[in-house]
């Protein structure tokens, strides 16, 4: 009876990532369609990574090579009722994965040539992505082979920018050697204990393992510290983060706005989020205490860019 049991509860949760708009990709994977690479295909606007960075939103890839996670954070857009914090089951081959995704991605978009209103030459591109955002959902460090994806990533002559919560500094030290070309590292607070407010790690040491994550972040060649802040949680103590980011020196720090989507809605509400203005108030804060300067936002993603001043 268990088993029948379980079976029925991976058939919802198949249906629930079907319905909001996941493509699986074998055991553990999945690829998603960005609304800005929908907006770019029709000319209509690009992410904050084309705006900051010059990545092609129409020729992105959104993926994750696992659904597993040891964070259940409170601003997440996911249902966190089905992240789990270790790894279980098969681990696909890293090739399978790189190339299913991009196969996924470029049927999804097909229905696209049927629409007068997208931009031709963007419609021929974006049949052949030049980017992987390995961001979707999990945490992308809990997958073994995840420094080989990144080598398939960049042998297919594609760039991968990696978003990972730090967790796991073993496989970032790993990645030293197999550097994606850029990697984010998410902090979710100045401190300790705003950190576990908002960020709900399922694991005791994980503060202690992002500090070790963090101190290996020079060691790559294009890195940078991202705040996604919400209001009532970590949208507070800009000097504490001040202070956070002279210690770590990334190349990069963004400061953005939780935005009021997805199963976040079942946590929080829309007070939680907040204006651009005062995201960007949020960063001139921190602008003031570090050796950081403003450096580029993007109002529509409430969003402010800072590099280092020598930069």
């Amino acid at each position: 009876m268990t088993d029948e049991l379980n079976a029925i509860e991976d058939k919802l949760k198949d249906k629930k990532r079907y319905m909001e708009g996941y493509r699986l990709v074998g055991n553990h994977s999945a690829v998603k369609v960005c609304e800005y690479c929908r907006k770019a295909i029709k000319g209509k606007d690009v992410c904050y990574k084309n705006t900051f960075y010059g990545i092609n939103s129409w020729r992105c890839v959104q993926m994750s090579p696992t659904f597993f996670c040891d964070h259940r954070c409170v601003f997440c857009w996911r249902n966190t009722d089905y992240t789990w914090p270790k790894w279980q089951g098969p681990v696909d081959d890293p090739k399978f994965i790189v190339d299913e995704c991009v196969k996924a991605h470029v049927e999804f978009l097909q229905g696209f040539k049927g629409n007068s209103n997208v931009v031709k030459e963007r419609l021929k591109e974006m049949e052949k992505p030049l980017h992987f955002a390995i961001s979707l959902t999990g945490e992308p460090t809990m997958y073994p082979e995840l420094a080989e994806m990144i080598e398939h990533i960049k042998e297919k002559g594609m760039t991968a920018f990696l978003v990972t919560n730090g967790t796991i500094p073993n496989m970032i030290e790993k990645l030293i050697s197999h550097q994606p070309t850029q990697l984010y590292i998410s902090v979710y607070g100045p401190n300790k204990e705003v950190y576990q407010k908002t960020a709900n790690p399922i694991k005791k040491d994980s503060w202690k393992n992002l500090q070790k994550s963090l101190s290996m972040m020079h060691k790559f060649k294009r890195n940078v510290i991202r705040l996604t802040l919400v209001k009532g949680y970590n949208f507070v103590d800009p000097e504490g983060y001040a202070k956070l980011i002279e210690k770590f020196k990334p190349m990069f720090v963004e400061c953005k706005g939780y935005v009021h989507v997805g199963h976040s809605q079942e946590r929080l509400e829309v007070e939680n989020m907040p204006y651009h203005h005062e995201i960007m108030e949020f960063a001139k804060k921190i602008e003031e205490n570090s050796s950081y300067k403003i450096i580029d936002e993007k109002k529509e993603s409430k969003v402010a860019l800072l590099a280092r001043k020598d930069f």
